[in-house]
Parts: C-alpha cells; sequence; structure tokens
C-alpha cells in the first residue's frame, strides 16, 4: 500500500452514469484520500447482465469526469479480487449496499468481503440506469409533473413497467423503484461552494443537460477551457419540455443539479435559469464568454426573440463545436432499438437479485 494514503476501489459497470453513481463515488473517496475506479469492458457486461447502452470508451470517458475520481483502471475484471486490489494498491473496495452478481448468480464481491477489505456506502434511492432506460421507453412524463406528482415515479399501469423494472412494485428492493427525495444536503456536498477567483474569467453555458452523456462532457470541457470558472445553467422542466417536446426531459431538473454538479469541469450551477441571457445576468454573474454549441437555440417560446441575442451584441458569444455527434436524442435511439434486449435483462436481473434475497433469508 502506499504509505500516508489510503487507496479505495471502486469498479462497475458505469452504464448510463447518473447523480446516484456520483453519490457513490463521492461517499468512496471520503472512505480514504485517493480514488482508483475500475470500468468493465461491453463484452463482460454483455455477458454478466446483458448490453450496456454506452460503449465501453464512453463509459470511460464518462467516469473520467466525475470530480472525485482521481484514477480510471479500463476493462477492469467483473469479478473483484485480492489480486486486482494489491495490483493498484488498493487497501479496500467500496461499494453501494445493494448486490451486483456473475451471470451464474454469485456475489462479485464476496471474495473482498470474506477478506475483510470491503466497505459499503448508502445506495441513492430514486435513480437507476434500470430506471432512466425505463423512462426512455415508457416515454413517461410523471418525473417533471408538477403538483403532488411532481416527483412520482409510479408506472404500475402500464403493462411493460413490470418487465422494465422501473414500477413502484418491483419485487426485488435494488432493481425496484423508490422516490428520489431532493434535499439541500444533497446539493451541498455535490457542490464545490467556491466562490471565483478575483479578476477569474467567467464563462456562462445554459441548456437542458438531460441524460449526461460523453457529448455533454466534451461541450463542458472545452467551456471550461474558454475562462477560469464555469457557471451552468440549467432549464427548468417545463421549459425544456416546450423546446424539446415529447417527455423531455428524461431527468427531473433536481437530478440534472446533481449530474452537471458531479461534472469536474462544471464550477457552479444556476438552478431554474432563464431561457434568455440577459444584460441583468451577465452582469449580475460578471460573465466574460457565453458559450453554446454550434446548433442554432430555438427563438424564445414566448416572445420569439433569439435567447443568445444581447450576448451576441456585445461580442462575448462564442459558439463551440465539441468534436462529438452524439445527443440525449441518439441515446433514446439506441434504447428503442434494443427495446426487446433491455425488457429481457431487466427481468434477468431482477430474479437473480430475489434469488439471492431469498436465500440470505434462509440461513438467518
Amino acid at each position: 500500500m502506499t504509505k500516508g494514503q489510503v487507496r479505495v476501489w471502486c469498479d462497475g459497470c458505469y452504464d448510463m452514469v447518473h447523480f446516484g453513481h456520483a453519490n457513490s463515488l463521492r461517499q468512496a473517496k471520503a472512505l480514504g484520500s485517493y480514488l482508483v475506479v475500475g470500468v468493465h469492458t461491453d463484452e463482460e457486461i454483455t455477458l454478466h447482465k446483458g448490453p450496456p447502452v454506452f460503449t465501453q470508451e464512453e463509459r470511460y470517458q464518462m467516469v473520467e469526469a466525475i470530480k472525485w475520481v482521481d484514477e480510471v483502471v479500463r476493462g477492469a475484471p467483473y469479478v473483484t479480487t485480492l489480486e486486482t486490489l494489491d495490483e493498484y494498491n488498493c487497501d479496500f473496495c467500496a461499494h453501494g449496499n445493494d448486490i451486483t452478481t456473475t451471470v451464474d448468480g454469485k456475489d462479485t464481491y464476496q471474495i473482498v468481503k470474506d477478506a475483510g477489505r470491503y466497505k459499503e456506502v448508502e445506495r441513492t434511492q430514486g435513480v437507476s440506469t434500470t430506471d432512466l432506460v425505463g423512462r426512455m421507453l415508457l416515454l413517461t412524463r410523471d418525473h417533471f409533473q408538477r403538483g403532488d406528482k411532481e416527483y412520482s415515479l409510479d408506472k404500475t399501469n402500464d403493462e411493460h413497467s413490470t418487465n422494465l423494472a422501473t414500477d413502484a412494485n418491483a419485487r426485488s428492493p435494488w432493481t425496484g423503484m423508490s422516490q428520489f427525495l431532493p434535499t439541500t444536503r444533497k446539493i451541498q456536498q455535490f457542490s464545490e461552494g467556491m466562490e471565483p477567483a478575483p479578476g477569474a474569467r467567467i464563462v456562462y453555458t445554459a441548456g437542458a443537460f438531460d441524460v449526461l452523456h460523453p457529448g455533454h462532457l466534451a461541450f463542458l470541457k472545452a467551456a471550461r477551457e474558454l475562462g477560469d470558472f464555469l457557471i451552468v445553467g440549467l432549464h427548468t422542466d417545463p421549459i425544456v419540455n416546450l423546446y424539446k417536446g415529447s417527455n423531455y426531459p428524461i431527468m427531473n431538473l433536481q437530478e440534472r443539479v446533481l449530474s452537471v454538479l458531479a461534472c469536474k469541469y462544471v464550477s457552479e450551477v444556476v438552478i431554474g435559469a432563464p431561457y434568455i441571457v440577459s444584460k441583468d445576468l451577465i452582469e449580475h454573474f460578471n460573465v466574460a464568454v457565453v458559450a453554446h454549441g454550434k446548433v442554432n437555440p430555438k427563438p424564445d417560446p414566448v416572445t420569439s426573440q433569439d435567447p443568445y441575442g444581447y450576448p451576441k451584441e456585445i461580442g462575448i458569444f462564442n459558439a463551440i463545436d465539441s468534436g462529438s455527434t452524439l445527443t440525449t436524442e441518439l441515446v433514446v435511439e439506441r434504447i428503442i432499438k434494443k427495446r426487446l434486449e433491455y425488457e429481457q435483462r431487466n427481468r434477468a436481473k431482477e430474479l437473480k437479485e430475489l434469488q439471492i434475497q431469498q436465500n440470505f433469508h434462509a440461513t438467518m
């Protein structure tokens, strides 16, 4: 082990990386001083749990962009062994309090558990890759409805919801969905809470940033490179739905806030940012550069004006080519094309978890 440094090992698929993954890694980093994260290959994931949504290269990029991660190991073995911990000088392995199994139903962390080199962190309730896939396939809007259904994830009336393991009555305690309840404490845990340094060049960008993917990350990295402090404005769910339609955003505002705050390129987030980037906003945050992608933004749905009219007028608007063609819509298309495979994957996952739960209770 490295003298004076507590090195923590985490591993996983990290498919469709969301704030639940980030929160697990945040907690793991807090257990030590250096966090090493192993990411499994497409081949291993397909064998043990079914096809991933993102390619391994995309998943490597996503994990590398999480601000609590110090090192990424590509192609980490699916079963965590003592040899792996020793190879990367890690003191112990950390994982959430859910079960991960191999294709034959064995706990992938049993070896390190038996050796006393395993620590558990709290799984983030109310979000999972399984649930996000379900939202896309079911075209639900419950996750951003207002009023008493604002955070409702109940899909019990849909005939496909059980197949997708997204309904509130799913039998497995890990695959089953519960509500995500945002708190100010959770936002504080994700936020750096730092003010820009005197004279810092402040960059502002705004958008939906829905289901954060490598295209978003490439853009945010390029935007950050235009200055010293990057502020991301996140539009409200109704505004995003106005310009994207269908059931967008897939993730509600509170979920998107945490996902963006977990990105190492982001310094601050404006929650519920105005669609129009006004003179008042620019002066309030002392913005030097306003960044946007190459795709022209839609006019304001109420006034029909260009939301970036003022930044363009004063010469601080910068259109960034991120070099990526990936969009949230393309991610949704991938999933819809493979709907049956994902339904089968989620059913199999729940059955394996139920079997482990039954075996556990049988030994009590």
